[in-house]
């Protein structure tokens, strides 16, 4: 746990596993009813094969800038220049609005943006984000829970919403009500300011909290960005669909190998493995056209 605020009750709580020699680490921000074990299943792999990790749950913040400046503070005390982001629904957003709030001295290399979007206003919330701190806990968890897939969900899926609701039972009102304040105030991404960091949108083709339009409006404002479709995986795939999770992140993190950028122990990368997942994505892709 770090404090970097002049605030002490600011508190970022963290998991950092993979080797420390990695200066330029992936770090992942959660949704607003996620901890920062909600990412474990990437934390176990993806430090298996060398890379490291970081995976962080946020302070009470009430405003984007609030964020990105508490943020940057963080990333100076773990000693970190530049850093990959893969962010979650609310942490995407936070992800991209953070490349925003640095893009003169650059901090972000590159974005990982899961089932996430770049305009508050998608949820119709903002005339209620100035209320949510005056709610009790038990209220703004129904408001996080009407999200939340129903209906019948395989074993994979309904394991990885019952994970979530224990997280969620695990925030206390502030924290909650911070999170769905920076979820709905009037705020959007300008992407200008973003164009140059490589991004990969991952999204899923099932049920999740984001509209069509929303993820149509996300390919716009990245037409470069490269695309990680998972068929199924509802409002987690990283808990439910880790191994094609874990993979999309690899794939996306390849471009990034032998430079100062890699997220991944150089001794750890061998010519055969990035041929076997290569072969394996392109499996999996020819699978999913059939």
């Amino acid at each position: 746990q770090i404090i970097v605020d002049d605030d002490d009750s600011k508190v970022w709580s963290l998991y950092d596993a993979g080797p420390r020699s990695i200066r330029c680490p992936l770090i992942f921000l959660p949704p607003v009813s996620g901890t920062a074990d909600v990412f474990f299943q990437q934390i176990l792999a993806l430090t298996g094969w060398g890379y490291r990790v970081i995976a962080l749950q946020y302070p009470v913040y009430w405003d984007h800038l609030e964020f990105c400046d508490g943020f940057r503070k963080l990333l100076d005390h773990l000693q970190l220049d530049k850093v990959h982001l893969f962010g979650a629904s609310l942490g995407g957003f936070l992800a991209q609005k953070f490349a925003e709030y640095t893009h003169k001295s650059p901090r972000v290399q590159s974005l990982i943006l899961c089932n996430s979007f770049s305009d508050t206003s998608i949820f119709n919330q903002t005339w209620t984000a100035n209320s949510f701190w005056l709610m009790p806990a038990f209220m703004l968890k129904k408001i996080v829970l009407g999200n939340f897939a129903s209906g019948p969900l395989d074993p994979e899926m309904a394991d990885g919403i019952d994970f979530m609701v224990d997280r969620l039972e695990s925030l206390g009102q502030s924290e909650l009500a911070s999170r769905l304040t920076l979820n709905c105030q009037n705020s959007y991404v300008e992407p200008h300011k973003i164009r140059d960091i490589p991004v990969t949108i991952m999204d899923v083709f099932d049920q999740s909290a984001l509209s069509t339009e929303a993820k149509e409006e996300m390919y716009k404002l990245y037409p470069n960005a490269r695309r990680a479709h998972l068929k199924t995986g509802g409002n987690f795939p990283y808990l439910c669909r880790s191994a094609e999770v874990n993979l999309y992140i690899q794939i996306h993190l390849l471009q990034f190998h032998g430079t100062r950028y890699a997220a991944i122990d150089p001794s750890m990368v061998s010519a055969d493995e990035l041929e076997v997942q290569k072969i394996s994505l392109h499996t999996s892709k020819e699978q999913e056209e059939q």
